[in-house]
């Protein structure tokens, strides 16, 4: 039964010719039933519960509006619905626009399809064409509406041939804070082995149960597309395929690092391989999209750290190598200017670092989308006026150090052509400054890794000859190679 309101309207403009039959509005009466309200002759009945998801059109009916009469006929009713001070037209019919109605329940409450109720009033107008008078505002009265909004689980988890179809919760989609409703968009990095790695991704909902398989082919069950060993790399995501059946697994074409970004508002997917190098850029190096000194040091392709002195304001983003230059790529917090101890990888704004001016270590972990600043214990490290590449091409000399540029404090880079053989790395151009880094005798050549600080240290091999971009900290011993292809 749909429930009904007494409304009382209040007289607000002087209109003799069209209000002279509105002179004894009624106070709101109380009924348990909530029965219509009249407009002097005239009455407005608000819907039951309005489920957006099954209105089609472009209007949404919210009352059944029985108009009040007037005794000018060349006098025409027309009527606003009110929500917290915010007026929408309204037909006589009870009609209003979907997406007004859309825009101010998401506006007020989110996303989230749950009922909402909203407390309303009605103004009735009058209008000859020419001349407009607002008679009447009724007592408030409710409506029922309920966003239209896809299920959205609380998380999701990749399961596939890179796990042996078993869950592993390394594998959980990364996610901010924030309502689901409100931010949809959850991301993994993950890196496979193989060729050809199919798989699909599991709700939250599931792994509670207990069985990563416990719903599928329903609205809250498990996510996949809708061609069975598809290898494109973004779609549509769904749990039912288009002829009734659980959805298909996607596919990997090829063994790499990938980032899978999944938005569940709209049920889409994108796959890019991306290269495992993570820059910083902020206050520390110009903000310059061109100016690629600042990489992370890697301590496994998920879990990237940077340290130094935060000079100046200490802002900071990270891009993907891939990424480098794409400001809307670029990743940040959530809320600008966070210098939180710790958080979460979770937007576009700066990270700072919670004391500018000391040293500390800024690690990123982006299996979990989380970030930390750790304080070095030691605040006055040792200074080295130049850091250089000595050995190069066999030269051993004094003279013969090709010097690095310190980028930010205690981080080094240079990049120039490096022939196959052996190199050190030393300070101040000599042997005896406290800084004479290379290799232990059972280490071999990796693209990052740290070197060995010690006068009995050996050298660094290069096996391939070609064009290097090295990145070295002097705190923390760690280097990085990496390849230039023209």
């Amino acid at each position: 039964m749909i429930k009904k309101i007494l409304l009382g309207m209040t007289l607000l403009m002087s209109m003799a010719s069209c209000t002279e039959d509105y002179t004894d509005w009624g106070n709101p009466q109380s009924n348990p039933e909530e029965e219509a309200v009249s407009f002097g002759n005239g009455s407005v009945t608000p819907e039951g519960v309005i489920n957006l998801a099954d209105v089609t059109g472009d209007k949404v009916k919210v009352a059944s509006i029985v108009a009040p009469t007037s005794t000018k006929d060349t006098y025409t009713p027309s009527f606003k619905i009110n929500f917290d001070g915010q007026s929408f037209d309204i037909d006589a019919d009870g009609n209003m626009a979907k997406a007004d109605l859309v825009n101010y329940i998401t506006g007020k409450f989110g996303k989230r399809p749950t009922e909402r109720d909203l407390d309303a009033t009605l103004d009735a107008w009058l209008s000859n064409g020419s001349t407009a008078a607002k008679m009447a505002t009724s007592a408030k009265f409710q409506v029922k509406a309920i966003p239209e909004a896809p299920f959205i689980d609380a998380a999701y988890y990749l399961v596939g041939d890179l796990t042996e179809w078993k869950l592993d919760t390394n594998l959980k989609f990364a996610h901010s804070d924030a309502d689901v409703y409100e931010d949809p968009v959850f991301t993994l990095m993950f890196t496979t082995t193989k060729d050809e790695q199919c798989w699909k991704i599991i709700p939250q909902g599931n792994v509670d149960a207990g069985n990563i398989w416990a719903v599928e082919n329903a609205p809250k069950g498990v996510v996949g597309i809708e061609q069975d060993g598809d290898n494109a790399m973004s779609g549509k995501l769904l749990t039912t395929n288009s002829k009734g059946n659980k959805a298909g697994a996607g596919k990997i074409a090829k063994a790499g690092m990938y980032q899978m970004t999944i938005n569940m508002m709209d049920y889409t997917y994108t796959i890019k391989q991306i290269a495992p190098e993570y820059y910083l850029v902020g206050k520390l190096q110009g903000w310059s999209p061109e100016n690629k000194t600042c990489l992370m040091y890697a301590e496994t392709p998920m879990v990237q750290s940077y340290t130094t002195q935060w000079k100046d304001d200490a802002n900071l983003k990270i891009w993907l190598g891939s990424d480098f230059g794409v400001w809307a790529n670029a990743y940040g917090a959530k809320d600008d200017g966070d210098n939180s101890v710790e958080g979460k990888i979770a937007g576009s704004g700066a990270i700072v670092c919670p004391e500018p001016g000391a040293f500390y270590t800024f690690k990123a972990d982006f299996s979990t989308m989380t970030y930390k600043w750790t304080k070095l214990e030691n605040q006055n490290p040792k200074a080295f006026e130049t850091v250089s590449l000595i050995g190069v091409g066999g030269k051993w000399n004094d003279g013969d150090d090709i010097d690095m540029t310190q980028v930010t404090p205690h981080n080094w880079f240079i990049e120039t052509t490096l022939p196959v053989g052996g190199f050190k790395i030393r300070a101040n151009h000599g042997w005896n400054e406290g800084g004479n880094w290379g290799y232990t005798a059972d280490q071999k050549f990796t693209s990052t890794g740290k070197l060995f600080n010690d006068g009995g240290s050996g050298d660094i091999k290069i096996a391939t000859a070609g064009k290097y971009r090295i990145f070295f900290n002097d705190i923390t011993n760690e280097y990085a190679f990496i390849a230039v292809t023209e």
